[in-house]
Formats: C-alpha cells, structure tokens, sequence
C-alpha cells in the first residue's frame, strides 16, 4: 500500500511571490486527506495533478488564515466540479459557525454536504477512523486552539505462510482460524503455535503533522516512535524568545521534538519570510537531528513499507 505526503505551501502567514502556506496532502492507498488549506490551495492541488474531486476528508489544525482561507473557495469549487458525496472536516471550533456563515451567504445551493466535526484541542484522541486508518488530533501550544494530527496505518491482517498450509495439510477452517492469531491442533492432537504458521506482511507506518506550536515534550510523547514527523520551523535558533512570544518553533526546538520522538525521519516547514536559505534553518536542525529534511513545495515524501 503507498503512503506519501505532497506539500502544497511550506511558508508562515506573511505571503511571498514564490511560496504558498501551509497545506498538504496525505495519500493512503489512493485514500487522499487534506492537511490544512491556506490560500490558493485548490491551485496548488491542480499544479501537483491531484484532483480535489478525490478528497476524502480536510483537517484543519487551528483557525488561523494561513492554515484555512483556501478551505472556502475549495469548497465552492468542489460544487462547480459535481461532487455529490459528503466532506468532511475537521477543525477546532468555531469552524461550524463560520461554514455556516458561507453556506447562508455562499453556498445557498452547493449539491453536497459539508460535514463539520469539532476537533477538541486539549486532547489526544481518535478523530477519524476507516478500515485502514486512525487520525488522532495532538494537543499543540499556539496562541489560538491547535491540534496537530497523527495519521496511523492500521495493523495488517495476519498472512498464513503457505508452505506451512502444504506442510501440516491445514484446511479452510484452521487457515481462517490462524488469521485470527489463534494456535492450531492438529489431528493427530499436536499444537502449532500461531508465530509458527503466521507472518505480519509489513509494519504499519505513520505521520504526523505539528503545526503551528511552541516547544511540546508532550507532543513528542503522543507522537513516539512516527516515520515521517513535520514540525514547524517558523524560526532559527537566534530567534528564540521571538518564537516563544508568537508560539512558534525554532529550528532546534523542531529538531529536538523529532530526537524526543524517536522519529525516522523530520521534515520542517511554516518558514518566516525573512529567511530566505531554507538550508541553512535545516543544516541547524540536522546538528540535533540528520534525518532532516525541508518541505520544499511540490515535493513528495513517500513512507516505505518496513516488512
């Protein structure tokens, strides 16, 4: 099954010739998710060849404009498109009364629903979950209710090794009984473990998205352990107590959440505009943390399957 994350806009609110802010999309198996939507975002998911059309669901981690003015047009156009089927999102409130404000005024006549779901932002739990996946929103510290998200891949089914199936002559019924994670007996009365006869066909993978936020030893906790983690890095090291006062991140603090975490790799983003060598903010990263990478737009980040 692919995993991947597109990055749609990488800067902080201040807009730039050249960048767009922050959006994402998390592709799971063909199953697309939008992670927030700052301006321009339904231009910038053309650009990337992702049809809007495709959508499953929008989460958006706090109602500041960089993070969701792109959500309204989006909505609209997705009507001009034809869509027929629900949207969901998510958000913090009062994002229900401002899709309500745009449906009155708006949206009086769009041929699908739009479905809010309030994220609660002081805590850690399951917002969405399918067949495949759980999105847990992740308390974040900004000045306005935040939350980021984890996105994690559900636990393959266990597969039976079919050389065990010829070698023990196991039926239909002991097959689908060792999927279960059940032992097996055999007719002449001996027990085959399941460890023995089963095999997990790969690890379930994961991301998670830290949005706009100041240090969190928390966050990194409720992310322990993540494949790919994006934190914002809105400024260098120097800019310390300028972050704090704006609840943003440094590029140290960024890396050391990714070190607290134990996480695989570290992709930063949410750039201030006064910086103009987004290398230099990751090479100060990369002295806590190497495995770090910048959200450059455009860019494609793909979360092998570890068998």
């Amino acid at each position: 099954m692919s995993f991947s994350v597109t990055i749609l806009g990488n800067s902080s609110a201040k807009p730039t010739p050249k960048a767009h802010p922050s959006a994402q999309v998390v592709n799971l198996n063909e199953q697309y998710y939008l992670v927030d939507a700052g301006e321009g975002v339904q231009q910038q998911l053309i650009r990337r060849g992702i049809n809007p059309l495709r959508l499953r669901a929008v989460f958006i981690s706090h109602l500041h404009g960089d993070h969701c003015f792109g959500l309204f047009p989006l909505i609209a156009t997705l009507g001009l498109e034809g869509k027929r089927t629900p949207l969901d999102i998510y958000a913090p409130a009062p994002m229900g009364e401002i899709l309500d404000y745009h449906r009155k005024y708006f949206w009086d006549d769009l041929p699908y629903e739009v479905k809010w779901h309030e994220v609660r932002t002081t805590e850690h739990y399951i917002v969405m979950e399918n067949n495949t996946l759980e999105v847990w929103a992740v308390p974040l510290r900004h000045r306005v209710p935040t939350a980021g998200y984890l996105f994690k891949e559900k636990e393959p089914g266990l597969n039976v090794d079919k050389f065990k199936i010829e070698r023990y002559g196991l039926s239909i019924a002991q097959i689908v009984a060792a999927k279960r994670g059940e032992d097996i007996t055999l007719d002449n009365g001996e027990v085959i473990p399941n460890s023995m006869l089963t095999y997990k066909p790969y690890n379930a993978r994961s991301y998670a998205y830290l949005s706009d936020t100041n240090y969190s030893a928390k966050a990194a906790e409720r992310v322990h352990g993540v494949d790919l983690l994006y934190h914002e890095t809105t400024y260098s090291d120097k800019e310390a107590q300028w972050a704090k006062g704006r609840g943003h991140s440094t590029t140290l603090q960024a890396a050391r959440v990714a070190q607290l975490a134990e996480a695989k790799r570290l992709i930063i983003g949410h750039f201030s505009s006064r910086y103009k060598d987004h290398n230099a903010l990751a090479e100060e990263c990369r002295t806590i943390f190497p495995n770090t990478d910048i959200a450059i737009e455009g860019e494609i980040f793909y979360i092998e399957e570890q068998r």
